[in-house]
């Protein structure tokens, strides 16, 4: 039975046409839809019989970012229920009563228990759940160094730095840029504080998004010829209290929850 490793080896079969017959703006979409499971490769009216016959028993095996995020999470989820949760607190200078470990997240109570549930009084996007199980698994609870670094400084953080811009850095710059005051506000709704840090900025609040993991948003508006900038520094030990992949995950989390609650607030 023929399969496809990707979007592209459908795309090979077409016409590139656009006729949109297949209900699809494009075959590129429609190729797409195909290998995610969405659609399948009849719909399309130009592709001979055979073809289609010979593909007819292919079955996606594509995953969406919210099913990794899904799997990720409960993977971390077994892992915590392997540990001791009263140690693990004592090596993170957290909290530890009932079964539960509790840490501060932007100074907001997280608990979690002996199954990796997180008990908190707000709404917790997976990408916040993800460094959080991290954290308390891996984290070496060391102190922070004080010492301030892009995440394309980070240890390994050079590579995925790209990813990191695309996902955190320029989504967050454009809250700040549509929603200025408000910005700023969040910032310190969450706990954030003026930072007495080197780089110049309009605005350089640190956070809290975990004890030992800090971070820094400094934020430049726009002036005269000159657009706006917005960069997240981490303090240098955050990969060893968390992990790069927890650091990533940590500053998608905050963009998403700060992109929410604009969107809510400028439907009022």
């Amino acid at each position: 039975m023929a399969q496809f490793n990707g979007p592209i080896d459908i795309l090979k079969l077409l016409d590139s046409s656009n006729c949109g017959k297949c209900n699809k703006k494009t075959c590129i979409a429609f190729a797409g839809a195909v290998f995610k499971g969405q659609s399948k490769l009849e719909k399309c009216p130009k592709l001979d019989s055979d073809i289609i016959e010979q593909y007819s028993g292919f079955t996606s095996n594509y995953i969406s970012s919210e099913q990794l995020g899904d799997n990720a999470i409960q993977a971390l989820k077994s892992q915590v229920a392997t540990i001791d949760l009263a140690s693990a607190a004592q090596r993170l200078e957290a909290q530890y009563s009932d079964g539960k470990l509790t840490v501060k997240c932007l100074g907001k109570d997280f608990s979690v228990d002996t199954e990796g549930n997180i008990i908190t009084e707000i709404h917790v996007n997976p990408w916040v759940t993800l460094p959080i199980l991290t954290y308390i698994i891996e984290g070496a609870g060391n102190p922070v160094s004080g010492e301030w670094v892009t995440f394309r400084e980070l240890d390994g953080g050079e590579y995925k730095y790209p990813l990191f811009e695309q996902r955190c850095e320029k989504p967050l710059k454009k809250v700040a840029d549509t929603y200025t005051g408000l910005f700023e506000d969040m910032l310190h709704i969450f706990n954030g504080r003026h930072a007495d840090y080197h780089y110049p900025a309009d605005i350089s609040i640190i956070m809290y998004p975990l004890p030992k993991v800090p971070i820094t948003i400094c934020y430049s508006k726009p002036e005269d010829d000159l657009e706006s900038s917005l960069t997240i520094f981490f303090d240098s030990a955050a990969v060893e209290n968390l992990n790069l992949e927890g650091v990533f995950s940590l500053g998608v989390g905050l963009t998403m929850m700060f992109e929410k609650i604009a969107l809510r607030h400028s439907s009022r």
